[in-house]
């Protein structure tokens, strides 16, 4: 049965009638006489039709032959038309980026990467903070070109690499009881009293109730949620219940003096901070590849 070319090999038969030859032909298509002759072989196979006369002053296409070029010059405009869009596309996308982070990743260390992603290879890219779950779920269907999340969660079918690592710290009002406490906390105790917190499907609320899990105990409930850090740190300084937040987030506030941090015993609080994406485990080429190599020298560079 007879069927349709590829469009690589009308564009050679094409040539053949524009040059002459099928050496020429092959030379514009950059292969050898011999690999042109065997192509346009193929294609009168697939066709059922003699194509090309072939005689040692050159050569020349058949009536069929015409035709078919005929045919195939719209044909073959439209594929150059699209090719075209589609680099324009591509060279497009690779000059933004579609970046969503969980809140830590998102207010302490993204705004510097893309700082020095603008500046290093010209890209712009777009920086939405939420949580984690929601983080996944937008890389997964496309949303996101790229996500950072902290610490645990599900990775499954998504390409991972570890940018970084934090510590999660119990911090309180100066005024509240456990202020002004001599002995760390165990588990059971943290477990006990309700806490201020993130909203579910925060990274640090995940990682808050795996470590008390591991533990043996449950999480607490909680007093108050909300769904931004700085909006919990504001809420322990005015006097809201003790919460767990990254070591980066209250840095400053523990030094003045507007927090303090209350010890716990037996509670493994520390994470990952992981950039993820869609398809092989190397990151492809481009800004993705880019701000990856940015977050691995600031990680570096910082422990």
């Amino acid at each position: 049965m007879a069927s349709l070319p590829d469009l690589a090999d009308l564009r050679l038969l094409v040539d053949v009638a524009r040059l002459g030859s099928i050496g020429a032909a092959g030379r514009e298509a950059g292969i050898s006489q011999q690999s042109a002759s065997e192509r346009l072989r193929g294609v009168e196979a697939r066709t059922g039709l003699v194509l090309v006369r072939r005689d040692p002053r050159g050569s020349s296409l058949t009536a069929a032959g015409r035709l078919l070029v005929d045919w195939s010059l719209p044909l073959l405009a439209q594929a150059d038309e699209i090719e075209g869009a589609l680099r324009t596309l591509r060279e497009g996308r690779s000059k933004e980026l579609s970046v969503w982070a969980s809140m830590t990743t998102a207010e302490y260390l993204l705004p510097s990467w893309l700082v020095r992603l603008r500046r290093d290879s010209g890209v712009a890219a777009s920086l939405r903070a939420t949580n984690s779950e929601a983080v996944l779920d937008a890389v997964r269907t496309g949303e996101a070109d790229l996500g950072f999340v902290e610490g645990p969660g599900d990775l499954g079918g998504l390409a991972t690499r570890v940018v970084g690592h934090d510590d999660l710290v119990l911090v309180a009002a100066p005024d509240d009881m456990w202020a002004r406490r001599r002995t760390s906390l165990t588990p059971a105790q943290v477990a006990a009293r309700a806490l201020t917190g993130r909203e579910a499907g925060s990274g640090t609320r995940r990682a808050v109730e795996e470590a008390l899990a591991a533990a043996g105990v449950g999480s607490p409930e909680a007093e108050v949620e909300l769904t931004t850090t700085s909006a919990v740190v504001a809420a322990v300084q005015a006097g809201s219940p003790p919460a767990f937040l990254s070591r980066r987030a209250v840095d400053r506030d523990l030094e003045s003096g507007r927090l303090v941090e209350v010890r716990v015993d037996g509670l493994d609080l520390r994470r990952v901070f992981t950039a993820v994406w869609v398809g092989r485990a190397e990151p492809p080429p481009g800004a993705v590849r880019d701000l990856l190599g940015i977050a691995g020298r600031e990680a570096r560079r910082t422990t």
